[in-house]
């Protein structure tokens, strides 16, 4: 089922994110999380994207997995990292083949040892180009991008940054979904600028449980530069163990969601890093019942 159907048929819309294990023993783990999480219901599952070679091709091999083995709906990402227009027409070729018709197009980040985004011969420059070709050489697709509630780290003027995600939007995305965020203010102010700037597309908020300390310094140091509220770290630093680290953030991350669709998200896409413990948790606090309504 396409996304954007999903969208329109689901008052509130609840994904999972997963990405393609490197290790025999790591896919193991990965199916019997996906089996843990099957009973949740999700609306559909993501997979992340490695640009070139093996990581690409485990990519494929995970998104075509999901769809023979399970009844979910499936989202592949797309980047333009190190792929020609040639290189991602194959690659669109071979997923409608495999009926795999939702793509979440992604610019991607530079490759390792480039401090800089540069496209490669042939390739393209930004997501607004890669939603453009989809939807021009494959218009039955659904695309989704990526929004940035935080601002988007190479754009330091946000005016800017909302007229780029408009682009993409106008090139045809169907939705939205942000980088992971802590503090919802943060949501609420960027989908009002999106709406003040006449995106009208669903936003779905990413969320990601703090689940250890190290953790926490890792998402400061993603790209997206997730921004750490005071209280969240005040409580983390008070936690005497990891286990007590990761019943904090789990207690936040539920919080967060439980505003977020009071004040009528329309989904929640939970970055789940492979590990079913804390969004379990999440429905378990909110009294998630079979029929994805919350109580």
């Amino acid at each position: 089922m396409l996304v954007r159907n999903i969208l329109k048929e689901q008052k509130t819309t609840f994904s999972f994110e997963f990405f393609p294990p490197k290790t025999p023993e790591g896919w193991d783990r990965l199916f019997l999380t996906i089996s843990d999480l099957i009973p949740l219901k999700p609306s559909w599952v993501s997979v992340t994207y490695g640009a070139g070679g093996s990581t690409r091709e485990h990519t494929h091999n995970l998104v075509v997995r999901i769809r023979k083995e399970t009844d979910l709906t499936v989202v592949t990402h797309l980047t333009c990292v190190e792929a020609s227009r040639g290189d991602v027409a194959a690659i669109l070729e071979r997923y409608d083949s495999e009926g795999i018709h939702n793509i979440l197009a992604l610019r991607g980040d530079p490759p390792l040892g480039q401090r800089e985004w540069k496209a490669g011969p042939e390739g393209f420059c930004y997501a607004t180009d890669l939603v453009s070709f989809i939807k021009t050489r494959f218009p039955h697709m659904c695309v989704g991008v990526a929004g940035f509630p935080e601002g988007h780290p190479e754009t330091r003027n946000r005016l800017q940054e909302i007229d780029h995600l408009k682009a993409k939007v106008d090139a045809g995305a169907d939705y939205i979904i942000t980088q992971l965020f802590f503090d919802n203010r943060d949501y609420y102010d960027f989908r009002e600028r999106c709406e003040l700037a006449g995106i009208t597309v669903p936003i779905i908020a990413g969320i990601m449980p703090i689940i250890s300390r190290s953790g926490m310094i890792r998402m400061a140091e993603l790209a997206a530069r997730a921004r750490i509220p005071a209280p969240l770290l005040r409580s983390v630093q008070r936690a005497s163990s990891n286990e007590s680290v990761e019943r904090v953030g789990i207690h936040w991350a539920t919080e967060q969601v439980r505003d977020l669709i009071h004040n009528h998200v329309r989904g929640i896409h939970f970055y789940t890093l492979n590990n079913a413990k804390a969004t379990l948790k999440i429905y378990e606090a909110l009294g998630v019942a079979d029929s994805l309504q919350l109580t």
